[in-house]
């Protein structure tokens, strides 16, 4: 007898083969058969109508303090996902020297916008050294594994103490730096990533290892090839141009390590991706493994009056009502002279960054319930506002009051430069992308993006209707055996004999996104965004069902991933 048999599903097994019917069946955490099983289950679960594909595998995460207190990785578990990658960015929780705790927490909130009050009240801190933080990892049970980076924040942090943010290492720092990345390799650290971005901040300045030089980061090469494993992951302004290639080319030819970076079409240069995919082809010719990583939807801001970042945040007559609650807010906007007062002010900020971002009225797109994440060019609040004869500020305000204040409004960071999703579909159908960039874990006052592994099946394979769409065989795919690929996690991703019995049971037809509302349920009262879903009938890690109905079982049959040698 089996331990469990999923039941006459329609098997879509990762590779981007054809969907076939058939049963799976599950022993001691594996899967043991795929077709006809003749054979009883001590469980059975009915599959009927509904696809049987390996669980989702997140490559792009920033759960590094949540892991350590919250067992069920919320939202992303909730979304089939059964693996994250985590320390992301070059920002995480370990190494770190006693009493240098709240620096790295500084960095985190600043960079990824966690609630510093959540990660404080939540971390136990039971580490020092990278493998004391993944054997504390290691030690707590949860609904998903978990996989992790070394961050190039922390590590740069660790050895040169309050110089980390500005200074160039010195003396015996980068042989300091290159031992303890080896050291957290060998123990099992799957990566090592750093920011380069000025997007990246905190009150300290820009995130550690931002400008940091080339033979710095080479030094870190040397640590990965001695190891012998690892991905390079890094997030930058120049988005594999010029101004990183030569040194992260240098970077993989000399760790023998893939490299992969954050890609997207910029606003201020929308065809220079196009360059980007070329180079990762000839880098593949030439048998480098330069992987651009992609999103399956553009990172999208959030705005609403209990978000981090709104058009009217800055304004004066708002900063005054700001600290009230929500309905009062509301009922005080709604007020004709508060109103006026309001929409006759401007930002009060010296950030042009933030103005820009607050004021891009052609932009600004009503979010709505279901939430569309594609809309038109005529939706935008300036579309609307030249039709109406109104100002955009006049239309932004009534729809951040609308559904009692809780509405939210979509504002794409980038790859929306034509309203529609062409050039996103050009990067998640490139055969050198892969799939990732969901932040799953940060962001929290502003963005929710941890649902696009659902995203992507219920958009890309089955309700788009401005442009092509992808098939449901090449949506698992994505994000099921190529992600997994690119960390060398080959005993998972595809629904086979032998491989970790991590599936979901899904209701294709009625999976459905609802949308994002803020709740409060960090450590501290911290707030963050979510988003739940409707039609997982199913998820299961190690062959134990984690979620039943989108509601979680109580089994925690997660656990550390540890990388090893090549």
């Amino acid at each position: 007898m089996h331990d469990t048999v999923i039941r006459d599903g329609t098997v879509v097994d990762g590779t981007g083969a054809p969907a076939k019917a058939a049963d799976v069946a599950i022993d001691d955490g594996l899967i043991t058969a795929v077709g006809d099983v003749d054979e009883r289950g001590r469980r059975e679960l009915d599959a009927v109508g509904r696809l049987v594909t390996p669980g989702w595998v997140d490559i792009h995460t920033h759960y590094d303090g949540q892991a350590t207190w919250d067992p069920e990785i919320t939202p992303s578990s909730w979304h089939g996902v059964t693996t994250v990658v985590m320390g992301n960015c070059g920002v995480g929780f370990a190494p770190v020297r006693p009493g240098a705790e709240a620096f790295l927490i500084e960095l985190m909130e600043g960079v990824e916008d966690i609630p510093g009050t959540a990660l404080h009240e939540g971390i136990d801190w039971q580490w020092s050294s990278f493998p004391e933080y993944l054997d504390a990892l290691d030690a707590m049970p949860r609904t998903v594994d978990v996989a992790a980076q070394v961050p190039h924040a922390a590590l740069r942090a660790f050895v040169m103490g309050e110089r980390a943010h500005d200074e160039a290492a010195k003396g015996d720092e980068l042989t300091d730096m290159a031992a303890i990345t080896e050291e957290a390799l060998s123990a099992g650290a799957v990566g090592v990533t750093t920011s380069r971005t000025i997007l990246h901040s905190s009150r300290h300045g820009f995130v550690p290892g931002t400008n940091a030089p080339p033979d710095e980061l080479l030094a870190l090469a040397d640590a990965v090839a001695r190891a012998g494993h690892g991905v390079f992951e890094m997030v930058s302004d120049h988005q594999g141009g010029e101004g990183d290639r030569a040194w992260f080319l240098d970077f993989t030819r000399a760790s023998g390590a893939p490299v992969t970076y954050a890609l997207a079409q910029a606003p201020y240069a929308p065809m220079a991706y196009k360059d980007a995919l070329a180079a990762a082809e000839r880098d593949h010719a030439d048998g480098l493994a330069v992987v651009p990583q992609v999103s399956c939807r553009p990172t999208g801001m959030l705005f609403g009056l209990q978000s981090s970042l709104h058009p009217f945040i800055t304004h004066p007559t708002y900063r005054a009502i700001a600290d009230r609650p929500l309905d009062e807010r509301v009922a005080r906007l709604r007020q004709p002279e508060v109103r006026a007062a309001l929409l006759a002010e401007e930002p009060a900020t010296g950030s042009p960054v933030a103005r820009v971002l607050m004021s891009r009225w052609n932009q600004i797109f009503p979010l709505g319930d279901p939430p569309d994440y594609e809309p038109p060019a005529s939706s935008a609040v300036q579309a609307v506002a030249d039709r109406e004869g109104r100002r955009p500020e006049d239309v932004a305000l009534d729809w951040l009051l609308e559904r009692d204040g809780r509405a939210l409004l979509f504002a794409p960071l980038a790859s929306y430069v034509d309203y529609d999703f062409e050039a996103i579909h050009e990067l998640i159908t490139h055969p050198r992308t892969v799939l990732g960039l969901s932040d799953g874990g940060a962001h929290c006052g502003l963005i929710c993006d941890a649902s696009m592994p659902t995203f992507l099946l219920t958009h890309w394979a089955r309700d788009r209707t401005r442009g092509q769409r992808i098939a449901v065989e090449e949506a698992v795919r994505l994000q099921t055996s190529s992600t997994a690929a690119l960390y060398g996690f080959d005993d998972r991703g595809v629904v086979a004999p032998g491989k970790k019995a991590d599936l979901n049971v899904v209701d294709f037809d009625t999976l459905q996104l609802h949308t994002p509302e803020m709740v409060f349920d960090l450590p501290a009262g911290g707030r963050r965004l979510v988003q739940r879903v409707d039609g997982y009938m199913a998820t299961l890690v190690a062959g134990e069902v984690t979620y039943e109905h989108g509601e979680p079982t109580g089994a925690r049959p997660g656990r550390l991933v540890r990388a090893t040698a090549r």
